[in-house]
């Protein structure tokens, strides 16, 4: 697409790029056609060349011929079990078009993987062997692909060689696929049927299959519409970084998303919602007159106006929109599961937030494409959720905009990516909901009180003693004239949280209704002790995280598990051994001890008055107990 400059202004060349990828089951021969691909286009070089001949001969399963799948299976595990496991990418140009390739694993625990090189391609070339059609992982990659936002394929019937070249095989083939492609809104398929291995149908037309009128594969790739730019869309560009070099430069650096820019331009930066204007746009190259989506430029804005690392600066007079709940489609990527109500960050664009699954509203059967109903995501299911942020964000849907609607969630801990998402839209109740101004402040309730309000958060095993303990600190500190409340696991399960069984996902809720209660009894100026097994470091760090620093004191009640059996004054260890308890903590569902607690408690060195009188001296120590 060509950007019409205004008079006296240079448009930026864009570049002919498409953007593909190959997916499908596993040992289709993906690999293969890529190298054959490269090797027939004559993109290689002479050592490329010269080292695929040698490893030919020593890892290649072609008995000594060219084993193009080398040429791309970069890692050694790769070249030594004959599969991708990586995404790898492959620059090539002919004379027509420029190309980049993302070969994409078709093992099913690398799915996130494929999803990786879907996300920024803009065709997928799906590969099917044709000795066993279309699987369930082919669907599964065709599916993620239309999912995120690939609207054209290639359907590449491989290996038709060892079918006696059947076009009756190939015809039944192409049929199955359009079938599920209407289903999932895949119109746009271009089949062929190709043998990688000796390129027939790669570059060139086979004489082996004369019945196929239709051209190759390169010629499909050559000729497919190149994706819009979205120049003509308004402008959005995340901020990536803030460029402050001296005291009399600050610039705002990004890549373009969609639309255009030009010095004079009346912008706003979200979510904030301050106005400014564009004073200059600087390129690689020097000061330019319009910069054009995808290009990296920096800004400089011609009032001091406060932007950081992930705003967004858009057209003033088209914003995008800012919210803070959304529904969302979820692929799950991690072997541990998604639990509804647990707390990740997301990543969206430059922006990090902490996101809330709640409710998990679905998950989707990728073969028939049923809604099933999910407590949980397990790796590489694609379910539909609502997320909660905490704090609301700039965004366009993904329907609208890959760069501003896609996101990965972020483990906590572990600080992996667990999964890969999509807005589909902000919930209206994330506009029509806002905080309250309050004249009375938690620190104003404190003073009342003459104390700091805060959160003793004990956690341990089952008759570690931590409500013995709580109990205890909670007598000492009423006999002190403090102001306390105290939250014990038994007690709340009798009312605020009696929906609640103990599979993982509700002891997630069950822990985050907690977390949330103790924030509002804080806030009124309390000094909150909870005793709580919390079983899981997530859900203790997302109960941190509600509060300022200094609000939050973790204790961990440290009992050996055989030392809390002996105890097991309700006899609940016993049910649990006996199979009459199950998801017991300890026994079936695993306990996570706190790394960095503010306190630890040796219950086997400690009694539990000696234990209550260490923690109330700890507050002590920090000021809780002293008016602020």
């Amino acid at each position: 697409m060509e950007v019409a400059p205004r008079p006296g202004e240079t448009a930026p060349a864009l570049q002919q790029t498409l953007r593909f990828l190959t997916c499908g089951s596993v040992d289709d021969g993906k690999s293969t056609l890529i190298g054959r691909l490269l090797y027939e286009a004559n993109t290689l070089l002479e050592d490329q060349l010269a080292t695929l001949e040698r490893e030919s001969r020593r890892l290649g399963s072609r008995a000594g011929e060219l084993d193009f799948a080398l040429l791309v299976d970069g890692l050694e595990a790769e070249r030594e079990q004959g599969i991708t496991i990586d995404v790898a990418y492959r620059f090539f140009a002919t004379p027509r078009r420029r190309f980049i390739v993302a070969d994409t694993p078709g093992h099913e625990q690398y799915t996130r993987n494929m999803v990786t090189g879907a996300s920024t391609a803009d065709l997928a070339v799906i590969l099917v062997d044709a000795r066993k059609g279309v699987l369930t992982q082919t669907r599964r990659h065709a599916y993620l692909a239309r999912l995120l936002g690939i609207g054209a394929a290639v359907l590449a019937v491989n290996k038709m060689d060892l079918v006696g070249f059947s076009r009756a095989t190939f015809e039944r083939i192409r049929a199955d696929f359009a079938a599920f492609g209407a289903r999932i809104g895949l119109a746009d398929i271009s089949a062929i049927p190709v043998v990688a291995t000796e390129g027939d149908n790669v570059c060139q037309r086979s004489a082996r299959m004369s019945w196929y009128e239709g051209p190759p594969l390169l010629r499909l790739l050559e000729d497919a519409p190149l994706p819009d730019v979205a120049a003509a869309a308004p402008l959005r560009l995340p901020v990536q970084w803030v460029n402050r070099p001296h005291a009399d430069f600050r610039g705002f650096a990004g890549q373009i998303a969609r639309g255009t820019a030009r010095p004079g331009d009346a912008v706003r930066i979200l979510p904030g919602g301050r106005e400014s204007r564009i004073a200059r746009i600087l390129g690689p190259d020097g000061e330019l007159d319009l910069a054009v989506a995808p290009q990296s430029v920096t800004l400089t804005l011609a009032s001091e106006v406060d932007v950081g690392r992930g705003d967004l600066i858009v057209a003033a007079e088209s914003p995008a929109q800012v919210a803070s709940q959304f529904e969302a489609t979820l692929v799950w990527l991690h072997e541990e599961p998604l639990l509804q109500g647990r707390t990740y960050l997301m990543k969206l664009g430059t922006r990090t937030v902490a996101a809330t699954v709640a409710p998990l509203k679905h998950k989707i059967n990728v073969n028939t494409l049923e809604q099933l109903p999910a407590e949980r995501l397990e790796l590489n299911d694609v379910g539909v959720c609502e997320l909660e942020l905490d704090r609301a964000i700039a965004f366009e849907p993904y329907a609208v905009s890959r760069a501003l609607g896609g996101f990965i969630l972020i483990d906590r801990l572990s600080n992996g990516t667990v999964g890969a998402g999509l807005i589909n839209f902000a919930l209206r109740r994330s506009e029509n909901v806002h905080w309250q101004a309050l004249d009375v402040d938690r620190q104003l309730r404190a003073r009342q009180k003459g104390q700091r309000a805060c959160v003793l958060w004990l956690t341990g095993l089952s008759g570690a003693g931590k409500s013995t303990i709580a109990n205890l600190v909670e007598k000492a500190l009423a006999a002190q004239g403090r102001h306390t409340y105290l939250l014990d696991g038994d007690n709340v399960r009798h009312g605020l949280n009696k929906d609640l069984g103990f599979t993982a996902q509700d002891r997630v809720e069950n822990i985050r209704r907690i977390a949330e209660v103790s924030r509002l009894m804080v806030d009124a100026g309390l000094i909150v002790l909870v005793s709580f097994i919390s079983p899981f470091r997530s859900e203790r760090r997302m109960a941190r995280a509600l509060f300022a620093p200094g609000e939050f004191f973790e204790v961990f009640v440290d009992t050996p598990l055989a030392e809390a059996e002996r105890r097991d004054v309700k006899g609940l260890y016993r049910k649990a051994r006996r199979g009459e308890l199950k998801n017991f903590t300890g026994i079936d569902s695993p306990y996570e001890a706190p790394e960095a607690a503010e306190m630890r408690i040796d219950t086997t060195q400690l009694s539990a008055a000696a234990a209550a009188q260490q923690i109330v001296a700890f507050l002590e120590a920090h000021k809780v107990t002293l008016p602020p």
